[in-house]
């Protein structure tokens, strides 16, 4: 198994602080995840003034502010990026953004963006995946709120513009995610309905569902973090914090190294264990030499490093070539 692609998703949770946001990327890169992905938006473009927050939002920032209003504050500038992608390059940790507009599609085109992420909330805005492939660099799409129709019309749009290299991230949008509505067996039917590599971008509480995903295939691993839970904005809460950020990452390199090659073989480690563990025809009383081996006066007993069990149909019947004590392998 190719080794899987961790992402810490900071996302918003620098707060529209620089310092907080380079914070984050250390912590990711202690970590030891593979990129540190933030979001790259400007709310003019992204949101209506009036509309309204998600409900997990209003549970977590100020209900009398407008969603337009909280993410006008979390927006980064493009200096700000170049010092956050500077930072990583220092930490060595890949910098990511989700664009979620045009101009931020541009933006991130200008830096040198090599992998884009598209959002769950765009898997059906035709103009905005237009652009995304046109611009010939992998593709991770998150597909929560989506049906496998609607993943496969993305899909086909995104080829058809010239997207070639695209992973699916199964994913479900709720802050957190209840478990009971994960579904993690939909990214196995991604995989086997579209033949595209497949993923798993996680809301729940905890780190055990996306080890989980590891186990069944997902190549790449989407997870929020935080550098708290308990500071103020719209995603901590559902957050992993920097120690759980760091075992979840160990889980998953657990998980792929057990993975392994998936043949069915004797292993490295239990080698030495044949010979103690299996048995050997051995006989069950006294024999003379030319006596017929029979189901009386044999039986199986360990070590392993005599006849193997296997052939006892085959010594059945044959006559003793030596005279043998009760307990002594038997030679053919």
């Amino acid at each position: 198994m190719s080794r899987v692609f961790v992402i810490a998703e900071a996302g918003v949770n620098h707060n529209g602080d620089i310092k907080i946001a380079k914070q984050l990327i250390d912590t990711a890169s202690e970590a030891g995840a593979d990129a540190v992905k933030f979001q790259t938006f400007q709310a003019d473009s992204l949101v209506c003034r009036t509309a309204k927050k998600a409900y997990y939002q209003l549970k977590t920032t100020d209900k009398a502010e407008t969603q337009y209003d909280m993410l006008k504050k979390l927006e980064l500038t493009q200096q700000m990026h170049k010092e956050l992608i500077e930072h990583c390059s220092k930490k060595n940790i890949m910098f990511l953004s989700t664009p979620f507009d045009l101009e931020s599609i541009k933006l991130l085109s200008e830096l040198g963006m090599q992998i884009y992420k598209i959002p769950s909330g765009e898997i059906t805005n035709l103009p905005y995946l237009r652009e995304i492939a046109k611009q010939h660099k992998k593709i991770i799409l998150s597909t929560g709120m989506s049906s496998m129709d609607e993943v496969k019309a993305a899909v086909k749009i995104l080829k058809d513009n010239g997207a070639e290299d695209i992973t699916l991230l199964h994913c479900n949008t709720q802050y957190p995610t209840p478990i009971s509505d994960v579904n993690l067996l939909a990214m196995v039917k991604m995989q086997e309905e579209t033949g595209l590599s497949v993923g798993y971008s996680d809301h729940t509480q905890g780190i055990e569902i996306p080890i989980a995903a590891t186990a069944l295939g997902a190549t790449v691993i989407e997870k929020h973090f935080t550098l708290d839970k308990n500071m103020e904005g719209p995603d901590h809460k559902a957050s992993l914090e920097p120690h759980e950020l760091k075992q979840m990452i160990q889980g998953i390199r657990k998980i792929e190294a057990a993975l392994g090659n998936g043949i069915k073989q004797i292993s490295e480690s239990e080698k030495s264990n044949v010979i103690i563990v299996r048995k050997s025809i051995v006989a069950a009383t006294r024999i003379k030499k030319g006596a017929l081996f029979t189901k009386e006066n044999l039986t199986t007993k360990r070590p392993g490093n005599g006849i193997n069990p296997m052939k006892w149909d085959m010594v059945i019947g044959t006559a003793a070539n030596k005279d043998y004590e009760a307990d002594e392998i038997i030679q053919i």
